[in-house]
């Protein structure tokens, strides 16, 4: 199945795993969906947090992971283009685990890490621009296999941006 173009609520609902790879339609926005798709993530971390211990959001993450890597494989396929832009679930997952890490429940510190975070998927330093180019010169969606490496590779650059973020806010708040 192709995507209609422009890409809809209706289109999307059609299936799960497309339900889910647009972020629950945050990835549908017509500015900035990548920051839409963090700012859902925030909020629904903020809802875990006072319904789930952090055991079931560490397996909420990991479980999110594995799962979002087989959603935005068949989203991309569906969408017949390797990391389209309206796939927000890698922004969802990544700052969701940028969160769980830095473990602050200050308002600034995850604002920070919110900047942070976007700032990095953005604009893509090295080497998360290596890791962004290497799986979209390397899609192919047609084998089972592909699609889950797919959807890994479309997550790979956002874990990797999770990482520096987590890495320089943990730092920071030793320093200061």
């Amino acid at each position: 199945m192709t995507a209609p173009s422009p890409i809809t609520f209706a289109w999307m609902l059609g299936s799960i795993n497309r339900t889910i790879a647009l972020g629950l339609g945050s990835g549908l926005s017509r500015f900035a969906p990548g920051t839409a798709g963090t700012l859902l993530a925030w909020i629904l971390y903020l809802v875990m947090q006072v319904f789930f211990s952090e055991a079931v959001i560490v397996v909420v993450i990991i479980f999110g992971l594995v799962y979002g890597c087989w959603a935005c494989g068949i989203c991309s396929k569906d969408l017949g283009y390797p990391d389209h832009g309206s796939i927000v679930w890698d922004e969802i997952i990544a700052f969701w685990l940028v969160l769980f890490c830095i473990g602050s429940e200050s308002f600034v510190i995850q604002a920070l890490a919110f900047a942070l975070f976007r700032f990095l998927d953005a604009i893509k330093p090295w080497p998360i621009n290596r890791v962004d180019r290497y799986f979209k010169r390397n899609a192919h969606v047609n084998t089972l296999r592909e699609i889950i490496w797919q959807g890994f590779g479309i997550i790979a650059d956002d874990l990797l941006a999770a990482f520096f973020t987590i890495a320089l806010i943990l730092l920071g708040m030793r320093l200061f």
